[in-house]
């Protein structure tokens, strides 16, 4: 099986399985492949981190253009591919991107949740 699909790990990440066919192989995947199962840690800490920040935490709240942005990036076309990286940069940058499109998405559901009345 190729490598679980990033989205899929930030669903997985999220809290998202079900007892579908696609997540029991995702989850079979990441079992045996040190590499998602990497990035699927990293991605669960992302998670746990932004679901226990306070707005405390925040230096300041951000300004609604920040949330409109975010939102306006989620939802449009993906950009072009990237050009290719030198070897020794291309596994951090990879994980520093998978990183803020975790941290864009969780920020992107809440302001959602927060939009549709749900708890925040």
């Amino acid at each position: 099986m190729a490598h679980v699909e990033p989205a899929h790990l930030v669903e997985l990440a999220l809290g998202h399985a079900t007892a579908s066919e696609e997540d029991a192989g995702a989850l079979r995947h990441i079992e045996q492949c040190p590499r998602c199962r990497d990035e699927l840690r990293t991605m669960t800490r992302v998670v746990t981190a932004a679901r226990t920040a306070q707005l405390v935490d925040l230096p300041a709240a951000p300004p609604e253009r920040v949330w409109q942005r975010i939102t306006h990036d989620l939802y449009r076309e993906p950009p072009a591919p990237l050009a290719p990286m030198p070897a020794a940069d291309c596994s951090r940058s990879r994980r520093d991107r998978l990183l803020l499109t975790a941290l864009a998405a969780l920020l992107a559901a809440h302001r959602a949740r927060r939009q549709r009345g749900g708890t925040a």
